[in-house]
């Protein structure tokens, strides 16, 4: 691989999606542009599906759909950080463009925001759930630009604590609710309130709701009795990439810790899947399943002990990798998955390309609708990976995570850390990234045309990180 064979605005050739043809009734058979349900979780990682290995994950409406319908099995978050993920989401810019560079920051108004645009197009936009785009999640935004476009609006608050002390705002008066239970079951019952009013008030005016659940976020230690008890921390597989007492964060000094956590992990995930099944549910209920297009994915995933991290912030599969399954009927392949790299700077003009909507001038992805009609699309051959900030408001551990700007490839994943070279992985010959080749002088021109690479998507995100002057270096960082 050299650097020829990168195309320099990220994109390479014209590729068939191998996905087959259409199911269903064409697409010419739809009447009005279709709603759109964009379903995300907190920290919910590909590899901790059903049916991949080395994990014991009990989630049967997500497999079935999974199963059934479109899957991009090559699904990347840039920045895998709570705010930076929904900033870009949200903006469809990289974080020194629309501001959110890490969590607890203000994400400003008129950002060019994806509700605003749908908005505009003539959508019913909601927004349900985790916002955390604002330097206080527990701050009532009132009607208006801060609301980035959703007309009905239901931010949740302190929503780590997963059992009643999660709270909501009245819409219109910013009044505090806290009801008591689950808040991923008490989000999505506002969810299918939302969709059951849409319904009754509407037979014309499309709709496009954004539903951010908190779980499988932690706390992991307080997912719900009867999902805990599926689970026996004994008997749980490990990953093959655990590394014990590296001096990174609690939860990896023990095995016995280690287990208790996952546990958790896995509960919270089943519940999301119950979740998950509710919100389809409804759109069958309501009838409104063919004329909806259904998206479930996640901002980012989660260590768990691999590499002998907790939490996010790096640029490891189970940190970057994360679901993405998408169901339109008669437009969507079914029972396929996709191969083709996607990245959360994708999502926002892909979404407008998918619903018929002008990409917006300021999105820095690309539109891959294409390929999700099952067409020929232009996919990527590399996408940017980032961690911009070691520490933040918030605090925890997992932020011993090293700063680093790289790349993901669909072979490898390379990275630059603040004190130099730090991670290279072949993810083909070592899919759990056991083998870091970055001291491996046969691979110097591979890096050194990847370093050319980093800094084309550096330029294009306005990133200012002194990458340049590291690559003579090499980091000390553990991985």
């Amino acid at each position: 691989m050299n650097r020829r064979e990168f195309v320099r605005d990220g994109l390479a050739v014209t590729v068939a999606a191998g996905l087959g043809p259409k199911s269903g009734k064409g697409e010419t058979a739809k009447t009005r542009k279709p709603n759109l349900l964009y379903v995300f979780s907190d920290e919910h990682r590909a590899c901790s599906l059903p049916g991949e290995p080395f994990n014991d994950v009990i989630a049967p409406n997500l497999a079935k759909f999974a199963k059934e319908n479109l899957s991009f099995n090559q699904c990347i978050s840039n920045y895998p950080v709570c705010s930076p993920y929904r900033g870009i989401l949200l903006t469809g810019k990289w974080p020194y463009q629309n501001g959110i560079i890490d969590n607890e920051l203000q994400l400003p108004d008129h950002s060019g925001s994806i509700g605003e645009t749908f908005r505009d197009a003539g959508y019913y936009t909601g927004y349900v759930g985790k916002w955390h785009l604002s330097s206080h999640d527990n701050i009532f935004i009132p009607s208006g630009p801060g609301r980035q476009g959703f007309e009905d609006w239901h931010l949740w608050a302190n929503t780590n604590p997963h059992f009643d002390k999660s709270f909501t705002f009245d819409p219109k008066t910013g009044e505090k609710i806290q009801p008591k239970g689950y808040n991923a079951t008490l989000m999505t019952d506002t969810a299918i309130k939302f969709i059951e009013e849409r319904k009754a008030s509407s037979q014309t005016q499309p709709w496009m709701l954004i539903l951010s659940w908190n779980p499988p976020h932690p706390p992991f230690n307080d997912a719900p009795r009867e999902e805990m008890k599926l689970y026996d921390p004994a008997a749980m597989a490990l990953r093959p990439n655990i590394k014990w007492d590296t001096g990174f964060t609690p939860i990896v000094k023990s095995e016995e810790r280690l287990r208790q956590a996952q546990q958790g992990y896995y509960a919270h995930i089943s519940a999301v899947d119950a979740e998950f099944a509710r919100v389809l549910k409804v759109l069958d209920e309501t009838g409104q399943a063919e004329d909806t297009i259904v998206i479930y994915t996640s901002d980012h995933g989660e260590m768990m002990g691999s590499h002998g991290y907790q939490g996010k912030r790096m640029p490891n599969e189970e940190s970057c990798r994360v679901p993405f399954f998408v169901r339109y009927p008669g437009v969507t392949p079914r029972v396929k998955r996709s191969d083709i790299l996607f990245s959360a700077i994708d999502i926002y003009p892909t979404l407008c390309g998918l619903v018929g909507i002008p990409v917006p001038a300021h999105c820095k992805g690309h539109d891959l609708s294409a390929a999700m009609r099952g067409q020929k699309a232009t996919a990527p051959e590399s996408v940017f990976l980032m961690h911009i900030q070691k520490d933040n408001a918030s605090g925890g551990a997992e932020n011993a995570a090293p700063i680093f700007r790289g790349v993901r490839t669909n072979r490898y994943t390379y990275a630059v850390a603040d004190n130099g070279r730090w991670v290279l992985y072949d993810n083909k010959e070592d899919p759990y990234q056991q083998h870091n080749l970055i001291a491996d002088t046969t691979r110097k021109a591979l890096m050194h045309d990847m370093d050319g690479i980093v800094m084309d998507w550096m330029k294009k995100a306005s990133d200012p990180f002194p990458y340049s002057t590291l690559v003579d270096k090499q980091s000390n960082y553990a991985q």
